[in-house]
């Protein structure tokens, strides 16, 4: 009968815990709020907060007056930070706190007269929020060759915190060797994010365990989609799904060993739900072949 293994590392981390949790008990005492965008980037956790009173907005203008908004843990700008106390909201900031460590270091760097390029993903709302604590003096990139501002003297690095750090380390290798060609000051800062890290290690390791691996998380979470993206490097068939329902028999057919990660955001429900599900198809398999 084949075993289904899961990694020593996953599912939520800390940050994701808290912001669930501070949005738990916000609701317990007031009802209801409103959340500025996807508390996380998993539809089980928004549904599920959903259910419990929180409604998801894109826009201040769609909070009554003296209602509760919450903002993500991805973080959010400076500017909307202090529109909200302008508007004379409740806010409920769940900004995961090692968002908030790359916050504040693009804030002090650009204050200090560098330049910040951003290793990560433009659009993501984690690193537009970190560009925007730069004041206009930041870039975000995942190209090394990409170029900074004209007139710049010092270039500060640092990243998106769901990025591995050997990635980081590399883009700021090559980005600092070019920048230095050109005499110009670089300064790098390490803002990865520990527990991200930690699930891809325990990924890398399960997968030298197993003949199979499934990956479990939103597809709009990116740090799901780097962990898949390490697991199918190892060269383990790997499958990126979001919920149990999507586990096709083909991909385990032979499998002695199954292996289950997951990402930083995916809730432990899901998590189990898949588990049983490959377990139930291990046992009726088996049960097929004895017959």
């Amino acid at each position: 009968m084949a075993e289904v293994v899961k990694a020593d590392v996953l599912g939520f981390c800390g940050g994701v815990r808290r912001a669930v949790r501070l949005i738990e008990t916000e609701l317990e005492q007031r009802g209801s709020l409103c959340t500025l965008g996807a508390i996380v980037h998993n539809s089980h956790v928004v549904d599920a907060l959903a259910r419990k009173g929180a409604k998801v907005v894109e826009s201040l203008d769609e909070i009554p007056p003296g209602g509760t908004v919450a903002i993500t843990a991805h973080g959010a700008g400076e500017g909307v930070v202090d529109e909200i106390a302008r508007r004379g909201l409740h806010l409920v900031d769940t900004t995961c706190p090692i968002v908030r460590r790359a916050q504040t270091a693009a804030a002090r760097l650009a204050g200090q007269g560098f330049a910040v390029v951003v290793y990560g993903e433009a659009a993501h709302p984690e690193v537009r929020g970190i560009l925007s604590w730069t004041r206009g003096q930041g870039i975000a990139t995942l190209s090394p060759d990409a170029d900074v501002p004209p007139g710049t003297r010092a270039v500060a690095v640092i990243s998106q915190t769901t990025k591995s750090p050997e990635a980081f380390a590399q883009f700021a290798r090559t980005l600092g060797a070019r920048l230095a060609e050109r005499a110009l000051k670089v300064c790098t800062l390490d803002t990865t994010c520990p527990e991200t890290e930690r699930r891809y290690q325990a990924a890398t390791a399960l997968a030298r365990e197993v003949d199979v691996l499934f990956v479990v998380g939103s597809r709009e979470s990116a740090n799901t989609r780097r962990l898949a993206e390490v697991c199918q490097a190892t060269g383990v068939p790997t499958y990126a799904i979001q919920v149990a329902g999507e586990i096709e028999d083909a991909s385990l057919q032979d499998r002695q060993r199954v292996g289950v990660t997951a990402g930083a955001s995916t809730p432990d429900d899901v998590i189990c739900d898949v588990v049983r599900r490959l377990e139930r198809q291990a046992t009726a398999r088996e049960a097929g072949r004895s017959t």
